[in-house]
């Protein structure tokens, strides 16, 4: 049997861009976490992906929103991503109150945002695959990225 830890230790040595994904509870409230599992599925039409683990606190709000927001961090964006892994703090202290599709809030500052329609979800193992239909992006080419790997955040670095 494979060891939890060995498999966590040995995927943190994938390198992965660092994003929040926010969405608005029906009593109206922010909600926004920190996820690292994000990929693009398809361009035509335009998905994404991104997985939530079954614990989370945030999950009965994204299993029923309607639409959601993906905000790719850029470097300057670190402390964001560390509040918004956190428990117990107010993730949403000093930010503005900014509506995107639908009302989701929207982080600003991020080097990309895709604003995303729930389109479907998959049931597996500890974790929910979320599939979002992106229905409005943009992007900042003078940021530079917010990246994690090992356990630690680091930004790019040309070769």
């Amino acid at each position: 049997m494979l060891s939890t830890d060995l498999f966590r230790t040995a995927l943190g040595r994938f390198a992965t861009g660092v994003t929040i994904v926010t969405a608005r509870a029906p009593d109206g409230a922010r909600v926004g976490l920190t996820v690292s599992s994000f990929n693009s599925v398809s361009l035509a039409p335009p998905l994404v992906l991104w997985s939530l683990s079954r614990e989370s606190s945030a999950m009965a709000v994204f299993q029923t929103a309607s639409h959601y927001a993906i905000h790719v961090l850029s470097a300057q964006q670190k402390e964001l991503a560390s509040r918004f892994a956190s428990k117990g703090v107010d993730r949403w202290a000093g930010l503005p109150d900014v509506d995107g599709v639908e009302g989701v809030p929207l982080i600003e500052g991020a080097i990309a945002t895709f604003e995303c329609a729930s389109r479907s979800q998959y049931d597996e193992g500890d974790h929910l695959i979320f599939v979002g239909e992106v229905l409005q992006c943009q992007h900042r080419s003078e940021l530079r990225p917010l990246l994690y790997h090992g356990s630690r955040f680091y930004t790019e670095h040309p070769l």
